[in-house]
């Protein structure tokens, strides 16, 4: 059995290819898809495109360390004082 080696496009093929090609010209009725080109996620982005985001578990005490944090942030800013260089300053 003899096997056949497909070569790819060169990039000079592709142009030309690209130019001919009509703009108003529409796929075939029965034209398939590539694969990896449909959204498997159900998104409107291609899966190959962008990825769904791995769910990440966050633990309570990240949480509450945010909360506090931003908390701080607000109750200086409440009280009129400045915290944008890391020291507190009356605004």
């Amino acid at each position: 059995m003899q096997e056949t080696l497909v070569q790819p496009f060169t990039d000079a093929e592709l142009e030309e290819l690209a130019l001919a090609a009509g703009p108003d010209e529409h796929l075939d009725v029965d034209a398939t898809p590539l694969r990896g080109s449909v959204p498997d996620h159900g998104g409107a982005l291609p899966g190959w495109y962008m990825p769904p985001v791995a769910q990440v578990i966050q633990s309570r005490p990240r949480r509450v360390v945010a909360l506090v944090v931003v908390g701080a942030f607000l109750l200086i800013n409440a009280l009129g004082l400045c915290a944008t260089y890391g020291f507190l300053e009356i605004a």
